[in-house]
């Protein structure tokens, strides 16, 4: 049952998500008492003082400072989606001055509660995301697209009054001024349809005395009069005329600019912009003029860029709030002294290709023929877990899903092209941020390698290392531009740092050449590793599967196409790294009676669904891992409840972890008591052990014990 949160002046300031709590959760207060409360739960929130500005629907209409933004997530916090009336702005023949008014209205709107959905780009089909997101849509016709105005004329105050003669940049400062003050950009034209659809909003702010004629002008003015007043969590990077994502930044009260840092005037003032964002937790949304300048120029100041120039419907996506539902790992045969090979897929950094042409390539008929490796944004566990659900639920268990350059949005430590470093070379002051955001989100997206784009220097390797527990390893990119080809190398021990060879390759045809430069060497005394990334516009699986013959006819019966995971897995084993024990094709589980599958302990995913669950007398519960051989065990992770988008009262709280070599003599390897961590990861001083065993005495509040996920890592 929908339930509505009434909430009263005072309460407006106890109100707030918690850090430490799952971001599902907003915090009321009934009787004095703090209670926890899903935001899918409420219907909508209804204040008590109406000094507050309301809607014929009884919602306080909110201002972009009145947001629910914690400091662990990208986005703000939206209520769940109402019935959302949707605009097709292509049938419907707006101009691109029209399209942005109705982005920006489309925001202002949203950030009460989404109610519009605007049709952009209809490169996949136009119910693929409504219905991957379970949205009830009513649509506007689009012979009346001003119809959608009039819907929610109550909730805008007015009019900012533009001209693009002097500069198209007015429309960004326009946009940002409308997100603000919760007005309509519009120009002379767009103000006079209004009007004939009896919308005669007042202008509240008018810009067409301004006579600033140049792009820094525009954006200086933006950045002297309103930057203060916007928030620094989020700036938008869009072409002025291209206002896929100006919905989020109308929403947020961001600033909207699109400067190129090739030109020194304009990366000056960008830099202005960007000094004032907080590493590891702000962003910036869109694209820039040039690829490597703009991205590198961000990555200086340890700022994620999420490509996203055509991403369409940030604010009703992003309020469908789901847990991602990482999908099960398929176990791995044993290591063997072949070829193993493994074929990443480019773009998945921008989200607007996982959107769109992702969408559709994905369907191709070839997929699920041979590992493939997609890259995929981790940014999408809060701009769409559903998103990433749809992908997840469509995957074979050939497909595996990697992160794109270079974590939690494209960073650029080190441009190969240009022999340039974005980052200090020498430093982590920004790097260790950004890998510290990417972690937390690898994690909850079950992402285990990352593609850098190009390379990194020791100590950023090193801030992977430290920050980055949940990979398994990274890539780089040799494109051939230095002295001498790259070679993989290993940081702390045991994290693989392997080489694209080649790197963002055209075809099957790059691809084999380049990978025989090693395979025509191949002997068959050890194992070999090859890997290469194709780009997603010349070679997708239907293309790509006629690499396995290739690679046949290179070294018969010698090359294996592998998951990015189990590469990196044999690659560890081979060359006697700690690798996760848990997949290897002959470990067995065994348990104490269970309510689950067994194999849930140990599959590679915490989800809920795919947890062991037991509830054994006296609340006690095991589960015990055989390797089937001894291995020097360093290190284990156990992921509770929480870690699977349960609440933290059922993770388990008492539990001891146990080796043995033999099954019989058991050695402690921890005592854990009033544990309330999601996640329970644990280096130890190498032990020889065959077995491992997790003993829970204590489970959740609710009597059960769950366990989401169990690793171990050990080498020979």
């Amino acid at each position: 049952m929908k339930k509505i949160l009434l909430l009263g002046t005072v309460l407006l300031t106890t109100t707030q998500l918690l850090a430490q709590q799952p971001t599902t959760m907003i915090m009321r207060l009934t009787n004095g008492a703090e209670i926890r409360t899903e935001v899918s739960e409420l219907e909508k929130i209804t204040f008590v003082d109406t000094v507050y500005n309301l809607n014929s629907n009884g919602q306080r209409i909110l201002e972009a400072g009145d947001l629910c933004w914690p400091e662990d997530r990208l986005l703000p916090h939206f209520l769940p989606p109402a019935t959302v009336r949707t605009l097709d702005m292509n049938t419907a023949r707006l101009s691109d001055d029209e399209r942005v008014m109705f982005c920006a209205l489309q925001g202002i709107v949203n950030r009460t509660q989404p109610r519009i959905l605007l049709y952009n780009h209809n490169e996949e089909p136009q119910s693929t995301w409504p219905t991957a997101h379970s949205l009830r849509t009513a649509a506007v016709a689009s012979s009346k697209p001003y119809d959608l105005v009039k819907l929610f004329r109550e909730e805008i105050r007015g009019l900012v009054l533009y001209s693009n003669q002097l500069s198209s940049h007015y429309a960004n400062l326009a946009v940002t001024i409308a997100g603000l003050d919760r007005l309509l950009p519009v120009t002379a034209e767009i103000r006079s349809k209004l009007i004939s659809n009896g919308l005669d909003f007042p202008v509240i702010e008018d810009l067409t005395p301004l006579t600033q004629n140049t792009t820094v002008a525009v954006y200086k003015y933006l950045y002297d009069n309103y930057w203060d007043r916007c928030n620094h969590r989020l700036l938008i990077s869009e072409r002025p005329n291209i206002p896929y994502v100006h919905d989020i930044g109308a929403a947020c009260g961001s600033a909207c600019v699109w400067l190129d840092p090739r030109n020194a005037s304009e990366r000056q003032l960008l830099d202005k912009f960007l000094k004032d964002m907080t590493p590891g937790r702000d962003i910036v949304l869109g694209w820039y003029p040039e690829e490597r300048s703009g991205v590198g120029e961000a990555t200086k100041y340890g700022l994620s860029t999420i490509p996203a120039d055509f991403f369409e419907n940030t604010t009703v996506y992003s309020a469908v709030n789901k847990n991602v539902r990482i999908a099960p790992v398929p176990k791995r045969p044993k290591l063997e002294n072949k070829i193993y090979a493994a074929v990443y897929i480019s773009d998945g950094d921008n989200i607007q290709y996982c959107q769109h042409a992702m969408a559709k390539i994905f369907e191709q008929g070839g997929r699920g023929q041979m590992p493939l490796n997609w890259t995929i944004s981790p940014a999408l566990a809060d701009f769409s877990p559903a998103m990433l659900n749809h992908y997840y639920g469509k995957a074979s268990t050939n497909d595996c899903f990697v992160s794109g350059p270079s974590g939690v949005g494209y960073a650029m430590p080190y441009d190969a092209h240009n022999a340039r470093y974005y980052a200090p070379s020498t430093s982590t002051k920004t790097i260790t941020p950004y890998t510290q955001l990417t972690q937390r989100y690898l994690e909850k997206t079950g992402l285990r390698v990352i593609t850098i784009w190009d390379d990194i220097s020791n100590s950023q390797r090193n801030a992977y290392a430290d920050n980055c527990p949940y990979l398994y390893g990274l890539t780089i990119n040799d494109w051939e531009r230095q002295s001498g080809r790259l070679t993989t190398k290993v940081q702390a021990q045991w994290l693989p740092i392997a080489v694209q060879y080649p790197c963002y390759a055209s075809g099957v045809d790059v691809i084999s050449d380049f990978f025989n430069r090693d395979i025509k060497n191949f002997k068959a005394s050890e194992p070999m590793f090859v890997t290469g990334q194709a780009t997603v516009w010349d070679a997708g699986p239907d293309k790509l599967v006629a690499l396995k013959d290739r690679l046949n006819t290179l070294s018969p019966d010698n090359v294996s196409i592998v998951r990015a995971d189990h590469w990196f897995s044999y690659y560890n084993e081979a060359h006697h790294l700690p690798f996760n024990l848990t997949l290897l094709q002959d470990m067995q589980i065994t348990s104490s009676p269970t309510r689950t599958s067994v194999k849930y302990a140990a599959n590679g995913t915490p989800s809920e669904g795919y947890m062991w669950v037991s509830r054994a007398a006296d609340d006690a519960a095991w589960v015990q891992l055989d390797f089937k051989e001894p291995y020097d065990i360093s290190r284990y992770v156990l992921r509770h409840a929480e870690a699977g988008g349960l609440e933290a009262e059922l993770n388990n709280r008492d539990f001891i972890v146990e080796t043995s070599l033999d099954g019989e003599t058991w050695t402690n390897g921890g005592t854990y008591t009033r544990n309330t961590l999601p996640v329970t990861d644990v280096t130890i001083p190498p032990i020889k052990a065959r077995y491992l065993r997790v003993t829970v005495t204590q489970g959740g509040a609710d009597g059960f014990v769950r366990i989401g996920d169990i690793e171990v890592y050990g080498a020979h």
